[in-house]
């Protein structure tokens, strides 16, 4: 049993240590370089510069704030986004899970299309 427990998920745990290594790794060699003197260190004022689409950066180089109103769509992209997640593997097995598993994602799509139009009645969709 913990033998088909370890072969099924072993390799989630292969994953997750690869993916955390790896650019752990990536970055102890670039301060072992740094060290050594491998990697030059030369500062430079165009080098601390903010990135802004490959132009001259115009005004004061601080964070600047957003508008209120993107926030609320980039929400309502990760809502979404994540309604996908949950919804694509449950539409490629729906045959193999059954009429329970129906019935438990029509829940969930109810529970955010409940939500969605509560959201579109209060006007909070709106761009005001």
């Amino acid at each position: 049993m913990f033998q088909d427990y370890f072969q099924q998920y072993g390799l989630i745990a292969v994953f997750i240590a690869v993916a955390t290594l790896v650019p752990i790794g990536m970055l102890v060699i670039s301060w072992a370089f740094s060290l050594v003197r491998i990697r030059p260190k030369k500062p430079n004022p165009v080098k601390s510069t903010v990135y802004e689409c490959g132009m001259e950066p115009i005004g004061p180089q601080r964070w600047s704030q957003f508008n209120f109103r993107y926030y609320k769509y980039a929400l309502l992209f990760v809502v979404f986004d994540v309604e996908t997640v949950f919804l694509y593997p449950w539409a490629i097995k729906f045959h193999a899970l059954g009429l329970f598993a129906f019935f438990e994602m029509a829940a969930f799509v109810s529970i955010l299309v409940v939500a969605w139009l509560y959201a579109w009645r209060k006007r909070a969709l709106e761009w005001e």
